[in-house]
């Protein structure tokens, strides 16, 4: 380890608290973390983090909680021997969605903290801060009501998606705001501040609450993304309809903070007392942990990670902003003009799984079963199709749960149409053998993600030799590269799919950074604040010198291959046909 300066970068999830530190060169110097049930289950009550109410659809979280979590994974890093006197910048990412409440006192109750003898934890010296004890967690559920009338605010939810990015979500801030204005009305009227969960863990270290980032302030339902400001209309909507309202909320939301660089302040002296920390330290931005993931590659315009867990998540950055109500769009946490695109799917993992027990063969383990699964599905052609000129494209779509992407109830439907031009798109009545769903489900999640984002990719810059030299056509337009990961990243079958129907001029690669890719992200976000040049010097050009693949990244898949990637191209019309069939006889109520 080199006596350069250090970085510390955090990661305030829903079932821990994770801290990294790191050298200029983005090499890992140290790591701690507290797991929430397993430090403080007992004391507060939590399972997986959080407290639930399921009359009402109610999920959230024990601020208090939090303080304690902060306090201990610092003392676990100072145990550790890290030398917290080197850190010259802090950053993190944080659960998107989630508010803190601060009370009137909190201001002066953060700048008054103290370390020392006669000094408290944070938990005790910050009694008095807060308006509300908890933090709506990303999983509630209980604003349905709130989020028809956001829906219907700017009068369709496709206008709404375009100020705001998404459509109005159950958990998305701004519906959560209005329902507690409604439902604990002196609460709301007692809380100076609303702090983004991000911002909130940012406010502890510089001893005040900090303005919101520029990218997390967008998981709100109140943020005109074009026009780089608070909608009049939604605060108006969330603070009961007055434009006084609207104005006392747009003051207790405060300043949204454009820069996602620089520094917000010195550190706080609580931390240079208790811990060590040097005064000199200086705090940036934190931000929400989906803009976080995609800081720890880094990922590059035109590059797409598929997350492919138990859901399914597709993440890529776009300089296009093209919203609708079925995706979200982000700005992006360190680059004005560039967005992040974000698909969720909930039948992802649990869904392949279904198909793969529904196969003939060995049963005795999982691993033979995804054998088998893996072995149909690289033994079927694409889209089941030998010869384009006579053989039906198959197309499915397999939902076990209720999906979002679209808004279809739980159900399983099979068509076929024309392999040459998506055509005479049928129903099929009888069920295919279910040896050929290993591949259609597969082709059907990577078909959707490809549906929804093939407006926002254009030509690739560059073309890789293995790829120009098969023919001298001009590249059709993909993402540069897709990262792979989660559980399905480990599959070759489901790998060589992903490829074959997104492309990847570059290839498709499986990327393991860990655990801790959150925090990682915060941390590099750090770097990136105190090192770059100037404001003219963004993070990729900082980040992306001194980030190596050598560990973090393995080619998989070739990606994009002539011919294949164009054949599915045909059957893109016929897909989304198919998905506004169904959604006409299956939409979820």
């Amino acid at each position: 380890m080199s006596e350069g300066p250090l970085y510390l970068g955090f990661d305030l999830s829903t079932q821990q608290l994770k801290a990294i530190v790191i050298q200029s060169d983005l090499s890992v110097v140290s790591s701690a973390k507290v797991d929430f049930d397993g430090d403080f289950g007992a004391k507060y009550g939590i399972k997986k983090g959080v407290q639930v109410k399921e009359a009402e659809g109610e999920v959230f979280a024990p601020v208090a909680m939090w303080l304690e979590a902060l306090d201990l994974v610092l003392q676990r890093l100072q145990e550790a021997k890290t030398p917290l006197n080197r850190i010259r910048g802090i950053s993190g990412s944080c659960q998107q969605h989630g508010s803190v409440y601060w009370s009137r006192e909190a201001e002066k109750l953060l700048a008054e903290l103290q370390a020392g003898e006669q000094r408290q934890n944070l938990v005790d010296q910050l009694k008095g801060a807060f308006s509300h004890p908890y933090a709506p967690n990303w999983q509630d559920h209980s604003t349905q009501a709130e989020c028809d009338k956001f829906d219907e605010a700017l009068g369709t939810a496709e206008r709404l998606a375009h100020a705001t990015g998404s459509a109005a979500h159950h958990r998305f801030t701004g519906p959560q705001i209005m329902r507690l204005r409604r439902k604990l009305p002196k609460m709301y009227a007692s809380t100076s501040r609303i702090s983004l969960v991000s911002s909130f863990l940012a406010s502890l270290f510089i001893g005040s609450v900090a303005p919101m980032d520029i990218s997390d302030v967008c998981g709100m339902n109140l943020w005109d993304i074009p026009s780089n400001t608070w909608s009049e209309t939604l605060l108006t909507l969330a603070a009961g309809g007055s434009a006084e309202g609207a104005a006392d909320l747009k003051a207790k939301l405060g300043e949204v903070r454009l820069d996602g660089g620089g520094s917000m302040g010195k550190i706080s002296p609580y931390f240079v007392g208790k811990y060590g920390f040097s005064p000199d330290c200086e705090i940036a931005p934190f931000t929400g942990d989906n803009p976080a993931t995609i800081l720890a590659l880094p990922l590059r315009p035109l590059d797409a990670i598929v997350s492919l867990g138990t859901s399914t998540t597709f993440l890529m950055i776009t300089p296009v902003y093209k919203p609708d109500p079925s995706y979200h769009f982000f700005n992006h946490p360190t680059t004005p003009g560039q967005y992040m695109f974000m698909l969720c799917y909930k039948n992802g993992g649990l869904a392949r799984e279904k198909v793969r027990d529904s196969l003939p063969g060995p049963s005795n383990s999982s691993a033979d079963r995804w054998e088998t699964f893996n072995q149909h599905a690289l033994s079927t052609p694409p889209l089941d199709v030998s010869s384009p000129e006579t053989d039906k494209a198959k197309l499915g779509l397999y939902f076990y749960l209720p999906e979002i992407v679209p808004n279809i109830s739980a159900g399983t439907w099979r068509y076929e149409c024309s392999a040459t031009d998506g055509s005479d798109l049928q129903l099929v009545n009888q069920p295919w053998p279910v040896e050929k769903d290993a591949r259609i489900i597969v082709e059907s999640q990577a078909l959707s993600m490809r549906l929804r984002s093939q407006t926002l990719v254009s030509t690739p810059p560059s073309t890789p030799s293995e790829v120009s030299s098969s023919s001298s056509a001009p590249l059709p337009a993909q993402p540069r590269r897709i990262y792979l990961v989660g559980g399905g990243s480990l599959n070759p079958a489901i790998a060589r799919i992903m490829g074959d129907v997104l492309g990847g001029v570059d290839g498709v690669y499986k990327l393991d950074v860990g655990g801790n890719a959150c925090a990682l992200g915060g941390a590099y976000k750090a770097v990136w604040a105190f090192e770059r040049k100037d404001e003219t010097e963004t993070f990729d050009e900082l980040i992306g010198k001194r980030w190596k693949e050598e560990g973090a990244i393995r080619k998989v898949d070739e990606g994009y291959k002539r011919g294949v990637f164009e054949g599915y191209g045909n059957v893109m019309g016929a897909f989304g046909e198919m998905e506004g069939r169904v959604l006409e006889v299956a939409r979820n109520k």
